[in-house]
């Protein structure tokens, strides 16, 4: 390594220093650990509902919406029964939005966007002219790609698009209205722009991190949000109507599910407190990166390549239990024994969005030449509810969701494992605005503040000089 003056030597000398310096702050680990593990093995407090979670999995109630319905069990006698699971937006199926699109070989997120931004289904004229705002409003600000993307590049898109979101607060002269109009022109402005800073955040990373050749594509007015995505991430900018429409599909699963995931509660939790557009979207975003909810995806697709080295035979069941149950004991895979993709808060007998994704990612599977690969994906949701009768005892009913078929899908789209949970974020845009309007609109505005129960002991202050 080499340095342009001395200064910069000692500049780097410095920082080490003072990095060293901090870390011994942190060296005793194992005090750290016991005065900050509130619920040591795994002991709860009777009246703490974890994750704001029942004891029989239903979620605390925190509030009421109008917007996505996700609908997977009847509760009887405080029981959950399990039944196939349904998602509504603003009260329409999403298999009939999905069937209509289908049916008349249109693309459908627009359409979707403005049902959960406007809360009524568009006439034809208005569909088109939402269509036009959209695609004009995915042009980013001038020199914003220049000086906010390729100024600072970063390694993680969802991060890149989280600190661009709330850049664009500089470049909105109205970003402190919170009138319900200019809510709603942030809002769609904000959805069209998304995959844009997407697109444009991977090409950066690509030219910075990966040492590739930098390209920026600006978006065309006459295409659809699903087809300027793949215009501006391609390097030759081709795409074919089979794949736009595949990522039309996987947006409008996307784009919205209730109020209670973590994303959305965390974006109505910071509108409550009566914060701008920008800072509540932003949050939003950095609540959906973690794995433990949209970067799942991106973990199903790690665990996948791992089983697929481990099995031999992908069409032998055996073999295929064998290596769910090593991932179980924490034998294999990232060492968390999760099987990913398995599983829901709501939904018990079924995820109508991976039944979707499985139903519609075959045609194009067959094309790519990878129908076994979708079929070692739906063995692993046939053999995993087994497996954790099997090990753990769990014989409730366990199904796929929607993340254990939507990196598949990207794959087979050439999208890179960087941008699924930015493209995840793209179409979840649309909800988490319709969310903000919606707190917004509340009559009787509060802002939304959980009781947390305090266990610490009281203790005496003890002199400085007295301490051991």
């Amino acid at each position: 390594m080499s340095y342009k003056t001395e200064r910069d030597l000692h500049r780097m000398l410095r920082h080490q220093e003072l990095i060293e310096s901090s870390l011994s702050f942190v060296s005793g680990s194992e005090d750290f650990i016991r005065d900050n593990d509130i619920f040591p093995s795994g002991r709860t407090e009777s009246d703490v509902m974890r994750g704001l979670r029942y004891p029989n999995g239903t979620g605390v109630v925190a509030g009421v919406t109008s917007i996505g319905d996700v609908d997977g069990y009847d509760l009887k006698d405080g029981k959950k029964i399990p039944r196939k699971g349904r998602l509504f937006y603003r009260g329409v199926s999403i298999e009939d939005l999905i069937q209509s699109c289908i049916r008349e070989d249109r693309f459908g997120f627009e359409e979707t966007v403005y049902l959960l931004l406007f809360g009524q289904l568009p006439t034809a004229s208005q569909l088109e002219d939402f269509q036009v705002l959209m695609a004009r409003w995915s042009q980013l600000p001038g020199y914003f790609s220049e000086d906010m993307i390729l100024r600072s590049p970063n390694k993680n898109i969802m991060n890149k698009l989280a600190s661009c979101i709330l850049a664009l607060h500089s470049h909105d002269g109205e970003a402190e209205n919170r009138s319900l109009e200019n809510e709603l022109f942030k809002s769609f402005r904000m959805v069209a722009r998304t995959p844009t800073i997407v697109a444009h955040s991977y090409a950066a990373k690509r030219h910075y991190f990966d040492k590739d050749s930098l390209y920026l594509h600006r978006p065309r007015t006459d295409l659809s949000v699903a087809q300027n995505f793949l215009y501006t991430l391609r390097k030759d900018s081709k795409f074919d109507d089979d794949e736009a429409k595949l990522l039309d599909l996987c947006m409008i699963l996307h784009a919205e599910h209730g109020g209670g995931n973590n994303s959305t509660f965390a974006c109505r939790v910071l509108t409550s407190t009566g914060t701008d557009f920008y800072s509540s979207i932003a949050a939003a975003v950095g609540s959906l990166k973690g794995f433990r909810h949209g970067g799942a995806n991106i973990k199903v697709v790690e665990m996948m390549q791992y089983l697929r080295n481990a099995v031999r035979d992908w069409k032998d069941d055996g073999q295929v239990k064998d290596q769910l149950v090593r991932i179980l004991n924490r034998e294999l895979g990232d060492g968390t024994g999760l099987i990913y993709g398995m599983g829901h808060a709501v939904y018990t007998l079924s995820d109508p969005r991976a039944e979707i994704l499985k139903q519609f990612s075959r045609h194009l599977a067959e094309k790519r030449g990878m129908v076994d690969q979708l079929d070692f994906i739906e063995s692993v949701e046939r053999l995993a509810p087994q497996v954790f009768q099997e090990v753990r005892g769990i014989d409730k009913p366990i199904c796929a969701n929607v993340d254990l078929y939507s990196g598949f899908v990207y794959r087979l789209l050439g999208i890179p494992t960087d941008l699924y949970t930015a493209i995840f974020a793209s179409a979840r845009m649309a909800g988490w605005c319709a969310h903000r309007m919606e707190e917004c609109c509340a009559d009787d505005p509060r802002i939304i503040r959980p009781a947390y129960k305090t266990i610490c002991k009281r203790g005496a202050y003890v002199p400085l000089a007295d301490r051991s």
